[in-house]
């Protein structure tokens, strides 16, 4: 283990003051990219190695578990590696399954992670027809009522105190609030919450276990402070008893989940809570450039009469030399807005940023569908995040139990031999299959192998023993490997994370903020929000917005308001972008019934998607298996050639000339010049061999 005094070096002087502050209530503000983990992980190893606390009896709570898994990591490697990291949940399951004989007796309930099923139990037991959506938002709205101990009879009231907007009226909710609390008594269903409260309700009830549990955790630091809300507080008092060993650390300037009962009260008032607390102020900034910086500073100044005091702003200063100026882009719409960003992207793969490295981050997850077309027209590789977390995943689960059990009796194969057959049968394929959500499935077990190729490079004498060993060990901290593409994703999803390039897009009114933000507080979280977008950038960050929804369509929208006073004032809408792409056919209409077409893909086929149309099935099959050749040969994806949307068009078109493929959508000149002949080769009927003759004689 690391010596107290190794553990201090290399630590800023706010970063030290806050390590050596080991007894007693500690405050920890630390603003965005000031190094709060390693301040936190630090400061756990620095009060082990001079015999504060033994390691056994920290219990450091976070609130995902990446994040958790992140914090276990970084303590192994600082000689602590039996503190306990868990999130909140993950910590009172834990404590609920040991103590349940004693405490509660009984068959133990059932867990869900999903309340989707329950909720349109109850809806339906009331007489309510509701579609999925309207489940899910009533499920968060139940969710929202269990964190802030709001109980089905005081719903109504609590709402109305609240200024929230339910998506039924507050009476209906209630009573499917109702509904719900007593399907799942009925059942023995155990949701998250009622896991919190049943773990809450033990300590209080049973002193003996509230001792024990008091006796083995005695020493706690609490992580994303700001984001606790008054159940998980209600449990954080119940661990701590009458004790103030308790160190908290938060941004304030981040609270972005209020909305379901996050507060940073809690943050903010610990001062008085606790009158002889330390409090530490982290604000050098060590993730992003002087220019970043600047706009993220600028963004918390411009805040509004509802924005947090000036003691919370947290004014960071940046430690990074100087990087590009942050650029600010007005588009016609949103097409020509995704066009343009996936052609800045292709820039900077092209100038040598990692694919990995780069972000387009939105307010709405409606808004992916738009950039995936652009960035797979412009043959970009990219990744959706907000799927499940990556080792929960069931192919995931599936490849590690096959791992395992193969490398009991490892034929000496190369590493990266070995673990591409094994996972063949389970779906890693040369190319990604069609389909969304098959590939995703791929893209995990295509992660599984790179991660292989990756230890293979970096020890050539690891064996699959080795890999496995590897993959639990990442198992166990939640630390996934990644998928090298562009990475699509809301603004909710990106907290916690950071790029070397983050296009944040679609800053318009109605958008950010979002429409549903009507008082001064719910504008002030939606400012948050594009605080957190901006200061995942380290170095190159653009803006921009659109002022119609569909080309030739009504001018509109205008820039967002969190724009005001940032954007230079020389800073002109993209008019020679907007010429460059302004055609005839920007107004693309259904070539079956005239409609003008407003969705991607529809915009692609070019025609409704419920309008008849015939496809040539022999050229789509010729079509796909040229595809999975050529993308085989160039290595990249096989969405990154053509779509499957550019596929059938192509199919149901069957152009016979350069201008008549051109003139379909995602295709483009880049497009044509390289695959045109073979395009047309197979719709004059040749065979994908003789189409991919071509590629090969390019191809090094």
């Amino acid at each position: 283990m690391p010596s107290a005094e190794e553990i201090l070096r290399g630590l800023d002087p706010e970063q030290e003051e806050a390590v050596r502050a080991v007894r007693g209530p500690v405050c920890i503000l630390a603003g965005a990219g000031t190094g709060k983990t390693r301040a936190i992980t630090h400061r756990i190893a620095y009060a082990v190695a001079t015999g504060v606390v033994p390691e056994q009896q920290i219990l450091a709570v976070t609130f995902t578990t990446r994040a958790a898994g992140e914090m276990r990591g970084r303590l192994r490697a600082l000689g602590a590696p039996r503190v306990q990291a868990r999130t909140f949940h993950a910590a009172a399951l834990r404590q609920l399954s040991y103590f349940w004989a004693d405490a509660v007796g009984g068959p133990k309930p059932t867990l869900i992670d999903s309340k989707i099923k329950t909720v349109a139990a109850a809806a339906h037991s009331c007489g309510f027809q509701v579609d999925r959506t309207e489940l899910r938002d009533l499920a968060a709205e139940i969710e929202w009522a269990k964190v802030t101990q709001t109980r089905p009879t005081d719903y109504e009231t609590a709402v109305a105190k609240e200024g929230r907007t339910p998506p039924m009226p507050p009476r209906d909710v209630a009573r499917v609030y109702e509904a719900y609390e007593e399907l799942r008594s009925e059942h023995n269903l155990l949701d998250f919450e009622s896991m919190l409260e049943l773990t809450v309700a033990m300590i209080h009830e049973r002193p003996d276990i509230a001792e024990r549990i008091r006796s083995q955790y005695r020493y706690f630091v609490v992580d994303e402070f700001q984001d606790v809300n008054p159940l998980q507080k209600l449990l954080l008092d119940a661990w701590l008893g009458d004790r103030d060993d308790i160190c908290v650390v938060g941004d304030p300037n981040q609270t972005i989940y209020t909305f379901a009962g996050a507060t940073p009260s809690y943050l903010t008032g610990f001062p008085e809570v606790y009158p002889h607390a330390t409090v530490v102020r982290l604000v050098r900034d060590y993730r992003s450039t002087p220019q970043v910086v600047r706009v993220a500073n600028a963004v918390l100044r411009s805040g509004g009469a509802a924005a947090l005091s000036p003691d919370y702003r947290m004014e960071l200063v940046a430690q990074r030399p100087d990087g590009p100026e942050p650029t600010y882009t007005e588009y016609d719409d949103d097409l020509a807005e995704a066009t343009a960003v996936a052609e800045k992207i292709t820039g900077l793969i092209n100038a040598g940023t990692p694919a990995r490295e780069i972000a387009v981050l939105f307010r709405t997850n409606s808004q992916s569908a738009t950039y995936e077309q652009a960035l797979a027209d412009a043959g970009v590789p990219y990744t959706v995040r907000g799927a499940a977390q990556f080792f929960d995943r069931p192919e995931i689960r599936a490849a590690l139990h096959t791992l395992r059990g193969a490398s009991r009796a490892d034929d000496g194969e190369s590493l990266v031999t070995t673990v591409r057959h094994l996972l063949q049968p389970l779906g890693l394929t040369e190319q990604p299959p069609e389909g969304r959500q098959a590939r995703e499935k791929w893209e995990s077990l295509a992660a599984l192998a790179q991660l292989a190729e990756t230890i293979a490079a970096q020890r050539p004498e690891a064996r699959l023993a080795d890999f496995v060993a590897e993959l639990h060990t990442r198992a166990a901290i939640e630390h996934a490997p990644g998928f090298d593409g562009v990475t699509l994703a809301s603004l909710h999803a990106a907290k916690g994370l950071e790029w070397d390039a983050v296009f944040l897009v679609g800053l318009t009114e109605g958008l950010l903020p979002i429409i549903y933000a009507e008082t001064p507080e719910q504008v002030e979280e939606e400012r948050r929000l594009f605080y957190v977008g901006v200061t995942r950038a380290r170095e190159h960050l653009h803006l921009s917005w659109a002022l119609a929804r569909s080309p030739g369509g009504r001018r509109t929208r205008t820039p967002s308001r969190f724009l005001d006073g940032l954007r230079p004032a020389a800073a002109a809408p993209a008019r020679q972008h907007r010429e460059r792409h302004r055609k005839k056919d920007r107004m693309v209409r259904c070539r079956v019934c005239g409609a003008t077409l407003l969705e991607a893909v529809e915009r692609t086929l070019g025609r409704c998607q419920d309008c008849p149309a015939s496809v040539n099935e022999e050229l789509l099959e010729r079509l796909r298996h040229w595809r999975r050749e050529a993308a085989a040969l160039q290595k990249v994806p096989a969405f990154v050639i053509f779509t499957d949307a550019t596929l059938q068009a192509i199919a149901e078109q069957e152009p016979s000339t350069a201008a008549q493929l051109a003139r379909i959508s995602g295709v483009g000149e880049r497009k044509l010049r390289r695959y045109g002949e073979a395009i047309l080769t197979l719709c004059a009927g040749g065979t994908p061999e003789q189409a991919i003759s071509g590629l090969r004689e390019e191809t090094p």
